[in-house]
C-alpha cells in the first residue's frame, strides 16, 4: 500500500464497518475482487454463465435476488475498459430493511488502496471483507533481513504480505583443521571472505530499500549467532538504511523461515511505532496547552481557528460520532449545526418565521472537519482511543484539537 493518510485510513475503516453490518436474508450477497491484470471480458462471460446457473436455486426469493445482483455486476463492469491500477472490488446484494419484502439493492464499487492479489467471486449472507481488512494493516513497509555466516535472506513486509527480494549464499568454508602458519593464513582468508559476504548483503539491502526509503518505517535484522550483529556494527549499510534499524533478534532459522521468525519476535517493536507517533503528537499538543501556546481545542474554537487558516495540525478522535447537519426552512433560512449521537432535531425552529426546520444535508463530523482542513492546507491526524494519550484527546478535549501556526 502506498502511504495512506490517517483520514484515508479512517474513511476506509468506516466503509468496512458499514459493509460488515449488512446482512442478507440468505446466501445472496455477492462479493467480487478483481485483480488489475484480469480480463473484464472473461469476468463478463463468467457472470453470464452464473446467471444461467442461478436458475437452479430452489428458493424463489434467493434466486431472484442473486440474479439481480449478477445483473448489476455485469452492468457495472461494462463501465470499465479494464480494471484500475489496484484492481476493482464490488459488493452487491439485496439488504433487508425490515420484514419480508423490504429488501433494497445496494451496490458498493471502488478501487482498493492496495493491489488485489486474488480473484474472488463469493455468494454468502454477509460480504467477504477479509482481503480488505488485511489492507488496513498494510499501510506500512518494513525491511527484514535474516543473516548468518552461510546465507542471508532479504525481504519486505507490508501488513501480512512478505516479499523476498534476495537470497544470498556466502561460500565461506567451515573451520580448517590445519595448524601453525597454514591455520593463520586460512583464518585470514575466511575473515576476508566473510567480510566480502557482508558487503554483498549490504549492497543488496541498499538496492532493495533505498528506492523505498521514504515509505520504509524501519528495518529488523535477525539470525542465529553473532553475524547479524557484526553486520549491523560494521559499515555495510548506507547510513539512511542503517538509521532505520529498529532491533536485532536471535532466530533458530535462516531463509524464509528465519524471516517469519524474525517478524514474529520483533512484533512488539513493530506494533509500538504507530503508538509512539500518536504519543508524540498528543504530547506536543498538551505542551502547547500548558504554556498557553499554539493550541486550540473544542469544536467552536478549533473550527474558528481552522477557518482562519491558523491550524497547522488538526487532531481528531476516531471515536467522534457526531454529524454536521444543514437545516433548512421553507422561508429560505439555512443553518449548520452539530448533531451529537442520540440527539434529535425535531424541535429546531427557524428564527425568522418560527416554523420547524428540516435537515437537507448531513455529513460525518470528522469528514466535515477534514474537508475544511485539506482545503486550507492543514494536516489531518485521526487518532485512536487505544492509548492513554488518544483517550486524553477524546475525553479531556472533546475529541477535537489543533496545533496552530500562530495564535488566534
Amino acid at each position: 500500500m502506498s502511504e495512506v493518510s490517517s483520514k484515508e485510513l479512517y474513511e476506509f475503516k468506516k466503509t468496512l464497518k458499514e459493509l460488515s453490518e449488512k446482512k442478507g436474508k440468505g446466501t445472496e450477497l455477492v462479493s467480487m475482487y478483481i485483480p488489475p491484470d484480469k480480463q473484464l471480458s472473461d469476468i463478463g462471460k463468467q457472470m453470464r454463465d452464473e446467471l444461467g446457473q442461478s436458475a437452479n436455486i430452489k428458493s424463489k426469493s434467493t434466486r431472484k435476488n442473486v440474479q439481480s445482483a449478477i445483473e448489476v455486476i455485469i452492468q457495472r463492469i461494462r463501465m470499465f475498459s479494464q480494471p484500475p491500477a489496484n484492481g476493482l472490488v464490488l459488493f452487491v446484494g439485496m439488504i433487508p430493511k425490515g420484514g419480508p419484502g423490504t429488501e433494497k439493492m445496494e451496490t458498493v464499487v471502488f478501487e482498493p488502496p492496495e493491489e488485489v492479489q486474488t480473484y474472488w467471486y463469493i455468494c454468502d449472507s454477509t460480504f467477504y471483507l477479509e482481503p480488505l481488512e488485511d489492507m488496513i494493516a498494510s499501510k506500512d513497509v518494513y525491511g527484514v533481513a535474516v543473516i548468518d555466516r552461510n546465507e542471508a535472506t532479504i525481504a519486505t513486509l507490508k501488513g501480512k504480505r512478505i516479499d523476498v527480494v534476495a537470497n544470498l549464499t556466502s561460500g565461506v568454508p567451515g573451520k580448517h583443521k590445519a595448524g601453525g602458519q597454514s591455520q593463520r593464513r586460512f583464518d585470514r582468508v575466511i575473515d576476508q571472505l566473510a567480510h566480502e559476504f557482508l558487503k554483498r548483503i549490504g549492497k543488496h539491502m541498499n538496492d532493495a530499500f533505498l528506492p523505498i526509503k521514504d515509505d520504509l518505517r524501519g528495518v529488523v535484522l535477525g539470525g542465529p549467532g553473532h553475524t547479524k550483529n557484526d553486520f549491523f556494527e560494521g559499515e555495510y549499510m548506507q547510513y539512511e538504511i542503517k538509521d532505520k534499524v529498529l532491533t536485532t533478534v536471535d532466530t533458530s532459522y535462516t531463509g524464509e523461515f528465519g524471516i517469519r521468525e524474525t517478524i514474529s519476535k520483533a512484533s512488539d517493536v513493530l506494533n509500538e511505532l504507530d503508538v509512539i507517533k500518536e504519543k508524540k503528537l498528543v504530547n506536543k499538543f498538551v505542551q502547547e496547552v500548558r504554556v498557553d501556546g499554539l493550541a486550540a481545542y473544542g469544536e467552536k474554537q478549533v473550527r474558528n481557528a481552522l477557518q482562519m487558516g491558523a491550524v497547522d495540525i488538526l487532531i481528531l478522535s476516531e471515536d467522534l460520532k457526531s454529524k454536521r447537519v444543514t437545516l433548512e426552512c421553507t422561508c429560505g433560512y439555512q443553518e449548520e449545526i452539530t448533531q451529537k449521537e442520540g440527539q434529535t432535531l425535531d424541535e429546531k425552529v427557524c428564527p425568522n418565521c418560527n416554523e420547524k426546520m428540516k435537515p437537507s444535508n448531513e455529513e460525518d463530523l470528522i469528514e466535515n472537519f477534514a474537508k475544511i482542513a485539506e482545503e486550507l492546507g492543514s494536516t489531518v491526524e485521526i487518532i485512536s482511543t487505544e492509548t492513554d494519550e488518544g483517550m486524553q484527546i477524546f475525553r479531556g478535549f472533546g475529541g477535537i484539537a489543533a496545533i496552530l501556526r500562530y495564535k488566534v
